[in-house]
């Protein structure tokens, strides 16, 4: 099968960085697979000359960075060594996998006091962990991109489908889409849940439209994850984090319960392999909020956290759930108990929320006897909390909506389904498929 690019989000934020005089080196960061290498060569086209160095496969290319960080030098002696021309305007510099010499990460920053001229990226699959154990790393020398799997909207696009993905973000409640695109939404939506968003899987499917190799991919990529376990800073036996990866399948709805996640583990383990899941990218923190006033974040309970995977197809794959029941349900109630539509919604919250900065997702929830309330997700537009309430069907009360606008005397709130755009009353109805369109 050969190697297909689809347009990502990322790519505008690429070409603009390499135009701007005042660049900084870029780190791109996000789990395994998500398309942080090849973003990166797709950019290394538009200079004369791309050079790649991966330090997983080339070991012997840290020397030079043990030798000497200068970067005019640095960058003489590795244009020997590659046989390229490293030209300052002309090339892309690319240190691939630099989780594996920490040298490269410490001399990132004298790039940018030295050598601002020369346009560097650099990635890793295990990047967070490497950079926790950089005593020297760049504060305010470097600038970091977060990339994720393909968004809803990513995939269309791949599909060719860039006229559909555009009417979908035109619409509105008050200017909802024809009940037949609403349909061929709803389909599109079916599919890309089963496939996720991992660019080799959504790849497969364009390729061939075949769910079931779409599906071993998934299975070689867990496999993958799975192995990397083993290089979670050693701090912690593969076979517990694995546990606890795969009760985040099983909890991915409601407070995340320490207890049920690993068997014979304590609390104080679960947690710390609960956060290397975290920082690896594989899990994603829904974290309470109060939600009296924004930041939002300024009131959270870090007691209460749900936890959601990263991607959908590897939520349905880890639990086993057939691909049929997904493409034949008129909602997805049975799936985990609506988990899926929750898992969906949040992750598109993340994945359209920028690039700039590693977004938080936030909720809010009440217990008390015969007055409880949850909220799925909160999210900040401008100086409002907008709270956003994931039915998995077509239809469903809005009960914790009311209590929770009443209580923070907000004028709106939005419901979102599979229901079409719509408002009704106080509260605007946005389809599962364009959550993503709350920002704009």
């Amino acid at each position: 099968m050969k190697n297909e690019y689809f347009t990502r989000n990322i790519d505008s934020v690429l070409v603009s960085w390499a135009e701007d005089e005042g660049r900084k080196p870029i780190l791109l960061r996000g789990a395994r697979q998500v398309g942080k290498t090849t973003a990166a060569r797709t950019l290394g086209k538009q200079f004369r000359h791309y050079v790649e160095i991966n330090f997983d496969d080339d070991a012997e290319a840290g020397e030079f960075f043990r030798m000497n960080l200068d970067p005019a030098e640095l960058c003489s002696r590795l244009s020997v060594y590659v046989q390229k021309p490293i030209i300052p305007g002309e090339t892309l510099l690319f240190f691939d996998e630099i989780q594996s010499c920490i040298e490269v990460i410490r001399s990132l920053r004298y790039f940018y006091e030295k050598y601002p001229q020369q346009h560097v990226i650099a990635a890793g699959s295990l990047l967070e962990f490497a950079i926790g154990e950089t005593p020297s790393f760049g504060v305010g020398r470097l600038h970091s991109e977060f990339m994720y799997p393909l968004s809803f909207y990513e995939f269309l696009g791949a599909l060719g489908e860039d006229i559909l993905a555009q009417t979908c973000r035109n619409a509105c409640p008050d200017k909802p889409l024809p009940p037949p695109v609403h349909r061929q939404l709803i389909d599109r939506l079916k599919i890309f849940m089963l496939t996720g968003g991992m660019p080799e899987a959504v790849a497969c499917y364009v390729q061939t439209r075949d769910l079931l190799k779409c599906h071993k991919i998934i299975e070689d990529i867990i496999t993958t994850f799975r192995d990397d376990f083993s290089k979670y800073r050693g701090r912690m036996p593969s076979l517990v984090i694995n546990e606890v990866f795969e009760s985040v399948m099983r909890q991915a709805q409601g407070k995340f319960i320490y207890e049920r996640a690993a068997f014979e583990t304590g609390n104080a383990r679960v947690k710390q392999a609960l956060d290397l899941l975290i920082m690896a990218g594989l899990a994603v923190p829904v974290t309470h909020s109060a939600a009296n006033g924004i930041p939002i974040g300024a009131e959270i309970n870090p007691k209460y956290r749900r936890i959601i995977p990263c991607d959908t197809g590897i939520f349905l794959h880890i639990l086993g759930i057939d691909m049929a029941k997904i493409l034949l349900a008129d909602d997805f109630k049975t799936v985990n108990k609506g988990a899926l539509a929750e898992i969906f919604a949040g992750l598109e919250l993340i994945k359209n929320g920028g690039t700039h900065a590693q977004r938080q997702l936030y909720c809010w929830s009440r217990e008390k006897a015969q007055s409880s309330a949850q909220i799925d997700y909160l999210v900040q537009r401008g100086t409002t909390i907008v709270p956003v309430e994931v039915k998995s069907g077509a239809q469903g009360g809005m009960k914790s909506l009311e209590i929770f606008m009443k209580e923070k005397n907000i004028s709106r709130g939005i419901r979102t389904s599979l229901e079409n755009f719509a408002q009704k009353g106080k509260f605007d109805i946005i389809p599962l498929y364009a959550i993503s369109n709350l920002y704009g």
